[in-house]
């Protein structure tokens, strides 16, 4: 940073403070009985400032005091945080605290600054991480010591109210994730065509109901099996056998057991009900090169829509036939991640794609029967407040992995009304959704400007351009001057006292 003002001084941070790299204690010393001192192993303690005590130590190592920065500099690099009071601390941070004269809130806003920075310096096969010799030799802008004060008082001023403001867009984005659920709730259980309803049977208009539509979904599911089926004999050149159609797997009744009294003209009916047929995605290695059939993944299906950016395609052919690939009516549903909130998302195939599509093996792909808008109104109910929690007490665990089988997926109850009622929800719901999210756009663009501004403030700060400079400040110079000959003394008082313990053994 050549540009400093000349009062400043750039050195290693290790000139500025004494610094304590994490190491992990005898993991029989971990306990959460408050047994010792508060214990945090890494980034996944940190909050806003404060990191939250989950665990102690009862035989700690490396130990922080109260106020010290904690650095995380294994998986991930570079977030802060601030010790609380006196704790160990894990091999994933490292302790730093301020010489005297050298404001520690000032060393805590610059490491906030190179944050960014910091968190692309980190080397390591598995887990990316920097060493002790690093952090000590990272360079810092150092303001006079009057100066400094000044700074961090300007920086907790104009911050203070930028974190206000951010607390605002997070209670809006917050705010908007409610008013989504409480849509879908009132969609989804009737609640949203209630008037509709009533305004069909003041005209008496004829309706087909929930029901009717059921079985007409039903009737023509099983004659597409049986034309498959019929098809399969023909190419083999084979004669149907006697009552073959008796073969038909007829799909999984719904469990309506505890399930909510649906409004007049509604049914219960499962996904395998609704769907002609289901199945898992490939499991062929993927790549970005676009010379194969797209295959879209966990990224691609966002909020009921798919999203055709960002796609890999198949490095080898798949070898589909025309029928096989994503099509129109048909629903994709996430089945596997590390989130339970992800497993189950979905999103509906409302239109004719611009190319032959295919899907990864972590979705599993619902072919809808009726495919004016069924699909959608399935997709609705899977992100829905009912259908995530149906999921989430169905998805299964092992190692943190969330995941929902096929067969299972296929027991879930729908609360299905007549097309004619879907269609008149969808409209309102997807024109009401249709504002939320150009609020949530709203937010999100106010909160990547916060953003912005935040790391304008912390850039202006460390280069001198946050608070004038004033000529009667001691320079940076001396003050560093100082730490180095109060260093040096601290060892010339500890020189003596070695050689007097030598004499003593002998």
């Amino acid at each position: 940073m050549s540009d400093l003002p000349n009062s400043w001084i750039e050195t290693a941070l290790t000139n500025l403070s004494t610094i304590e790299m994490g190491q992990s204690p005898d993991s029989r010393s971990y306990n959460s009985e408050g047994k010792g001192l508060p214990f945090f192993q890494g980034k996944a303690e940190f909050q806003a400032v404060f990191p939250e005590i989950r665990k102690w130590c009862s035989e700690p190592t490396k130990v922080v005091e109260r106020g010290d920065i904690l650095l995380s500099i294994r998986a991930p690099v570079g977030p802060t945080n601030i010790a609380p009071e006196k704790s160990c601390i894990g091999r994933g941070l490292a302790g730093i605290r301020a010489e005297t004269g050298v404001n520690q809130s000032y060393l805590y806003y610059f490491l906030k600054n190179i944050e960014p920075w910091l968190s692309e310096q980190g080397t390591g096969s598995t887990f990316a991480a920097i060493s002790g010799q690093f952090v000590r030799e990272i360079s810092c802008p150092v303001a006079p010591a009057a100066e400094q004060t000044r700074i961090v008082a300007k920086l907790e001023e104009l911050l203070s109210d930028l974190d206000a403001g951010v607390v605002e867009l997070k209670a809006a984005q917050k705010k908007l994730g409610q008013y989504r659920q409480s849509l879908l709730k009132v969609a989804v259980e009737g609640a949203l065509t209630a008037d509709w309803r009533e305004a069909q049977r003041k005209h008496n208009m004829p309706r087909e109901t929930g029901a009717q539509l059921l079985q007409r979904i039903l009737t023509e599911r099983r004659a597409r099996w049986e034309a498959k089926q019929f098809a399969k004999f023909a190419e083999q050149g084979k004669t149907p056998p006697k009552d073959w159609q008796k073969k038909y797997p007829e799909p999984v009744q719904p469990d309506t057991s505890g399930l909510p009294e649906l409004p007049e003209g509604w049914v219960w009916a499962s996904l395998d009900q609704l769907a002609a047929e289901s199945s898992y995605g490939t499991s062929v290695k993927c790549s970005y090169d676009g010379a194969g059939t797209p295959v879209l993944r966990i990224p691609n299906v966002v909020a009921g829509k798919l999203e055709l950016r960002d796609l890999k395609f198949a490095t080898v052919a798949l070898e589909l036939g025309d029928l096989d690939y994503l099509d129109v009516g048909d629903v994709l549903v996430i089945r596997t991640n590390g989130s339970v909130g992800l497993v189950g998302r979905a999103a509906a195939v409302c239109c004719a794609l611009p190319a032959p599509h295919y899907f990864a093996s972590y979705l599993l792909r619902l072919r809808c029967v009726d495919t004016t808008c069924t699909h959608k109104w399935i997709s609705s109910t899977l992100a829905s407040d009912q259908g995530r929690k149906w999921l989430e007490v169905r998805a299964a665990s092992s190692a943190g992995q969330h995941n929902i089988s096929l067969s299972t997926l296929l027991t879930m109850p729908i609360a299905l009304p007549s097309l004619a009622e879907q269609g008149s929800a969808l409209q309102t719901l997807e024109s009401a959704l249709e504002v939320a999210d150009q609020h949530q756009t709203a937010v999100e663009t106010s909160a990547n400007l916060a953003n912005a501004q935040r790391k304008n403030i912390l850039k202006a700060a460390f280069s001198g351009q946050l608070v004038p400079q004033d000529p009667n400040d001691e320079p940076a110079s001396v003050l560093l001057q100082r730490i180095r000959a109060e260093r040096a003394a601290q060892v010339a008082v500890k020189k003596p006292y070695r050689s007097k313990r030598k004499e003593i053994s002998k």
